[in-house]
């Protein structure tokens, strides 16, 4: 364990999935377990995370801007990024902490292309926001749309609204940035107990770290 935790230190991970696939309640035992293996953590939200992000973020998710244009959605979530990657992200990593982060440009990739933006562009978008402050590894939690969408409770926010047909094109997406780059993406089963799932993020780590 001390050895994963030494080539953890200065690496910036992500947990991304579909809504429902339980990435709050994953990152949060992730970060404990890391810890607890004496590795200094930094937990950052995408969007959000900045005081600026987090006004950017609520733009986002507020229902009452149903005319938002993907474009615009685009560029907003990649405004928020831009800040957290210059204010936290970078300065963290240069410390020689974990980076561990809920969402980043794999989640734009999904959602807005599956709003029918191409991933290219978005791409090159994220490139200009962050430069090459990008994830190591992004472990995406695999779990079909209906399954996400029903473990949801409270009023939906502006994305998790959105028709079950988006969503399922969302996790398809993700599953597609991750054949597309193995060396970078995993891939973790989001079904079964949060125990179960745990493990299989951790193992996901310890085989991507070698």
């Amino acid at each position: 364990m001390a050895e994963m935790m030494k080539k953890l230190a200065g690496k910036f991970l992500v947990i991304d999935g579909p809504d429902g696939a339980g990435k709050t309640t994953q990152i949060n035992l992730l970060i404990n377990h890391l810890a607890a293996g004496g590795l200094e953590v930094c937990k950052v939200r995408d969007p959000g995370g900045t005081a600026i992000g987090d006004k950017i973020r609520q733009i986002l998710l507020d229902r009452q801007h149903e005319e938002m244009s993907v474009r615009c959605e685009l560029m907003l979530y990649m405004a928020s990024r831009a800040q957290l990657a210059h204010q936290v992200i970078r300065p963290a990593l240069a410390a020689g902490r974990c980076v561990v982060g809920d969402r980043y440009i794999s989640s734009t990739v999904a959602y807005q292309g599956a709003g029918g933006m191409d991933g290219r562009e978005i791409q090159e978008a994220g490139r200009i926001a962050v430069g090459d402050t990008l994830p190591d590894l992004t472990v995406i939690l695999n779990l079909p749309a209906e399954t996400g969408l029903g473990r949801l409770k409270g009023a939906p926010d502006r994305m998790e609204a959105k028709a079950m047909e988006f969503h399922r094109r969302v996790r398809e997406l993700f599953l597609q940035q991750a054949a597309q780059a193995p060396d970078r993406f995993a891939v973790v089963d989001a079904a079964g107990s949060v125990e179960e799932v745990q493990q299989r993020i951790l193992a996901a780590i310890a085989k991507w770290i070698g």
